[in-house]
């Protein structure tokens, strides 16, 4: 793989992947809109990485929190008390759903859900469903108000954004709005709620990764690694300042513009 495309995945996973636009989406339909070859699993793995390092990176004191937080619980046997108890353990438990999909549905993601029509139909879908909760969503409910079900909810949604265009971001963020949290609290869950889901998804691909890259790929996986990493903290910081102020309607029209573009390359290339 040249560097130059390493360089453009890693940032296009660092941006796509923690705005809801849908990285799996893009690092299909972009490759494809340019005629690039398929990367290996074991880049994809490699650019999770690298987003897994900036959500990380970012919220390591919130983890810090949350770890001391879930272990008092299971001392003391007791959920009540600080609000990260509770917190704790409805992200571990909204992981569930999106865990037992990806390992039933692992090789339709990597085969069946690829076609840029379906990439396009859920784009279009997962935009108007952001852009009517962004709107319909009463937001006024703080992250330390979630309640089980909240968590049940959100983690179930998360388990459809297997499929590439729906975009896990995308869709944990909408089902937060819809459930009345602030754009900030809902921005806030779906990064705490991408940890252990990214880890463990990384977890169980590590393989690739050890047995190590293809021979003489070994700076372009750097390359896109790192970037990935980079932009992906960027964009976090982005996303975290941009809600304090602004509606999510934006990220809607970008899917619908992606809808239209990846239609119209497929109809003149079979036209």
């Amino acid at each position: 793989m040249p560097v130059s495309h390493a360089l453009a995945l890693g940032i296009l996973q660092g941006l796509t992947e923690l705005l809801p636009i849908s990285s799996s989406g893009h690092l299909i339909i972009v490759p494809w809109l340019l005629g690039w070859p398929d990367h290996s699993l074991t880049f994809d793995v490699a650019l999770h990485m690298g987003t897994l390092l900036a959500i990380v990176g970012y919220f390591w004191r919130d983890w810090t929190v949350l770890f001391r937080a879930g272990l008092d619980s299971i001392r003391e046997r007791n959920l009540s008390g600080p609000p990260e108890r509770l917190l704790f353990w409805l992200i571990l438990l909204g992981c569930i759903p999106g865990a037992v999909a990806g390992l039933l549905l692992e090789k339709a993601a990597e085969t069946h859900f690829r076609n840029p029509y379906l990439i396009a139909a859920d784009l279009s879908l997962m935009g108007l469903l952001l852009l009517w909760a962004d709107r319909a969503g009463v937001k006024r409910r703080r992250i330390e108000e979630m309640k089980p079900a909240d968590g049940a909810a959100i983690g179930l949604a998360q388990a459809v954004a297997l499929i590439p265009g729906v975009s896990r971001s995308g869709i944990t963020i909408t089902s937060a709005l819809a459930l009345g949290l602030t754009r900030e609290a809902a921005a806030r869950y779906s990064f705490l709620l991408a940890t252990p889901i990214t880890f463990g998804a990384g977890l169980l691909k590590l393989g690739h990764l050890v047995r190590g890259f293809p021979p003489g790929e070994g700076t372009a996986f750097t390359v896109g690694c790192l970037a990935s990493a980079a932009v992906g903290y960027l964009a976090i910081l982005f996303l975290m300042d941009f809600v304090r102020t602004r509606s999510l309607s934006v990220f809607a029209y970008y899917r619908f513009l992606m809808t239209a573009v990846i239609l119209i390359t497929a109809l003149a290339r079979h036209g």
